[in-house]
């Protein structure tokens, strides 16, 4: 079980934590932060774009990233949803056993 950092955006004024919240109901993550207030310039059509968005640091395990990647695909509010995966070489003491406990399936959940 490989830990992985999942990193989308979505805009300022989309309700992130509901969309958080959900994820972490699923077990498809044990946390996501919510980094409120960035400031993005990008391409889009042809055009140089710039928005207020919010940033979600997604943190899960490399055996749900199929899953989580359909959830986000068909639940995000983007047209193109950002979906960069971040391998983490290492993660110390209890931290790491947490992270793989809250995004193990449960028997229950099945």
């Amino acid at each position: 079980m490989m830990p992985l950092i999942v990193i989308t955006s979505v805009a300022q004024t989309y309700d992130a934590r509901e969309f958080a919240e959900e994820l972490v109901s699923r077990r498809l993550a044990a946390c996501v932060n919510i980094l409120p207030q960035v400031y993005s310039v990008y391409r889009w059509e042809g055009k140089v774009e710039h928005d207020n968005e919010q940033i979600l640091l997604i943190k899960t395990l490399d055996e749900r990233i199929d899953e989580l990647r359909n959830y986000i695909f068909d639940h995000h509010p983007y047209e193109v949803p950002e979906f960069i995966v971040v391998a983490i070489d290492r993660i110390e003491g209890p931290y790491g056993d947490w992270l793989i406990d809250a995004t193990k399936i449960q028997d229950r959940d099945m």
